[in-house]
């Protein structure tokens, strides 16, 4: 997600006192003119800073975020060894971590940087109040980054870039100046909201206030304003902060991709467990605007039932959900791929196509010195197992030179699939004129029936040459 700090180059082109006033400055959107090729374009074009040595790395190092992300777990510590920890103030910096959390996730994240649903005005301020509390910026200087985090996704222009390692995605993007300007992204819905206004106005004031104030004045009420500052305010500061970083690194290194793997994010319980609920990642990347990371009743995802709680007491409404047709299109490409490289790996029986024609007398002729059948309109060579038939080499014998396509066929025995799939590695020859009418749905072993072929291996893309492909070779599609 974002960082503990806004910078002044990272705020709005709209001047927050002014908006105060009751006139909101209409905005030009940020990205209404760039190029197509943006990422390309940007690229080229933005020369980016030097790379980091031991020489320039003081005048690197961003100093205001550096010092909130040192200090405040070194009070912690301090508190940890000389403030005794009361049950009370224990409990109660548990409840305002998920308190702080959800300000980030269900406000800061799937309310304003994704609109997921829609808050009303009490809501808002709650949650604006809340995620304040976490110290990771202005709703609008946040939900920028993290937009652009979504936009450009594991290129230089992605804030933090995953494949710049897992401490830059955590922390590191934060401690140290960008290489490259984080890629544009529009913000300007934000700057109608009089909460966003409201908090970008007041946020230094409301990050004291919330950030620590609140905490210490609730553990005063049994006692403990000691307890209350170093624990409920720093020590759980230091868990909501590290909480939220998951997001940008473990959730881009582990668990799997169930619905597209182009991209770095992964859904992970662990995840999940240590970001209230923000760890089905893969999901979320791939459908954004749906108001729930976890799809799943059993998956752990707090935020969503949050929000949902929140709706059935008027508080909010219009939830999104992507719709679950295309949902499952996504985990059926990925369920399809996986299965593809297993399929790969398999040896199959041969290619019609590279089959030699034989005639009947030819297919006799030869059967005269090795053991040929024909079964189907393929001619088989039998002779690796003729000895492991289990009805006896005999039965093998009395067919060579012969068309044993009925007795194959349930004339004697009803083979089973494993007995087709096998039969099909035999196959050496096609015989001329040869295949009975009837039995074309007998050329496709059981296993290959639906074998996975990309649309390029079928014809074409068009949809008469892929379904005459599906029909002629009996084989599925994996676009």
């Amino acid at each position: 997600m974002s960082s503990v700090v806004e910078t002044r180059k990272a705020t709005s082109k709209v001047d927050p006192v002014t908006a105060m006033k009751g006139s909101v400055k209409e905005e030009v959107p940020a990205d209404l003119n760039i190029p197509d090729n943006y990422v390309t374009w940007t690229l080229k074009n933005q020369k980016p800073l030097p790379p980091i040595t031991l020489e320039n790395v003081l005048q690197n190092i961003q100093w205001l975020t550096f010092a909130i992300l040192t200090i405040t777990p070194s009070i912690a510590i301090w508190g940890l060894f000389n403030v005794k920890l009361r049950w009370e103030t224990a409990l109660w910096s548990v409840i305002y971590y998920f308190i702080t959390g959800l300000g980030i996730t269900a406000g800061y994240h799937r309310l304003w940087a994704h609109r997921s649903y829609n808050a009303s005005k009490p809501l808002q301020y709650i949650l604006a109040a809340a995620g304040t509390g976490a110290v990771e910026g202005s709703i609008k200087w946040w939900c920028r980054g993290h937009r652009a985090h979504h936009r450009y996704t594991d290129t230089d222009l992605d804030p933090y870039n995953a494949h710049k390692g897992f401490f830059f995605s955590h922390i590191g993007w934060m401690l140290f100046k960008p290489r490259y300007k984080p890629g544009v992204a529009d913000v300007s819905d934000l700057s109608k909201s009089e909460v966003v206004r409201w908090q970008h106005r007041w946020y230094v004031w409301l990050i004291l206030g919330f950030g620590f104030v609140v905490p210490t004045i609730v553990a005063g009420l049994w006692g403990d304003i000691k307890g209350g500052f170093f624990y409920a305010g720093a020590a759980r500061l230091c868990f909501v902060h590290h909480s939220t970083f998951c997001v940008n690194s473990l959730a881009h290194w582990l668990g799997e991709a169930p619905f597209d793997d182009k991209h770095t994010p992964r859904d992970h319980f662990v995840t999940a467990l240590v970001t209230v609920g923000e760890g089905y990642h893969n999901f979320h990347h791939q459908f954004p605007m749906d108001y729930r990371n976890a799809i799943r009743w059993y998956q752990y995802d707090p935020t969503k039932w949050f929000i949902w709680v929140c709706s059935k007491f008027g508080l909010a409404s219009h939830l999104k959900i992507f719709p679950e047709n295309e949902v499952k299109k996504g985990q059926l490409t990925m369920q399809l791929k996986k299965l593809r490289e297993k399929q790969d790996v398999i040896t199959w029986a041969p290619n019609v196509d590279d089959l030699p024609i034989i005639s009947w007398e030819s297919f006799q002729e030869q059967s005269a010195k090795r053991p040929l059948i024909v079964i189907a309109g393929f001619i088989h060579d039998v002779a690796s197992f003729a000895d492991e038939h289990p009805g006896g080499r005999h039965l093998i014998t009395k067919n060579i030179g012969r068309d044993a396509t009925t007795a194959f066929f349930g004339g004697v025995y009803d083979h089973s699939n494993a007995a087709h799939n096998l039969l099909s590695m035999y196959r050496v020859g096609v015989l001329h004129g040869g295949i009975q009418h009837g039995l074309q749905d007998k050329l496709i072993p059981p296993a290959q029936r639906l074998r996975i072929a990309r649309y390029n291996e079928m014809g074409g893309y068009s949809s008469t040459a892929l379904s005459d492909a599906a029909v002629s070779d009996g084989e599925g599609m994996l676009g």
